[in-house]
């Protein structure tokens, strides 16, 4: 469910995995994670637990406004980088930042940070991701 175009979908599955993390009820690996993900982000609690205020919910940037569940969508996207060392050496700077900011979830930001505005170019350019780009901006971190 969470490979999919639908926002909506999406936007539930968040909601359902959010809940059921909250109930202790059995989850597949990846959704753990995102409910481990959604735990350390309390200020997400009262959207996802309002599954029509999740689904009508519009973030504005050009007012400061994040979209939390991008911001989720980028966690578990670090996550699942530093779980498979892709791209190759990102384990060991994700490493490098724990040491040097002292918190997994100040260096996941860190990270985030990096991969968002890759991300962002690439849609800018009508291109796909530059890995080497990428890793070139989280070794400046």
């Amino acid at each position: 469910m969470l490979f999919t175009q639908d926002r909506n979908r999406l936007r539930l599955f968040y909601c359902e995995v959010w809940e059921r993390y909250r109930n202790n009820l059995p989850l597949q690996p990846l959704e753990q994670q995102i409910g481990e993900v959604i735990s350390m982000h309390p200020e997400y609690h009262e959207l996802l637990e309002d599954r029509e205020a999740a689904l009508g919910m519009e973030a504005n940037p050009e007012l400061g406004e994040s979209n939390p569940f991008l911001h989720l969508a980028l966690h578990v996207s670090i996550r699942e980088q530093i779980g498979s060392d892709q791209p190759s050496g990102i384990r060991k700077i994700h490493g490098r930042l724990l040491v040097k900011l002292g918190d997994a979830h100040r260096a996941e930001h860190r990270m985030m940070e990096c991969l968002a505005a890759e991300l962002w170019q690439a849609q800018q350019d009508g291109s796909t991701l530059d890995g080497a780009a990428y890793m070139r901006r989280l070794e400046r971190v």
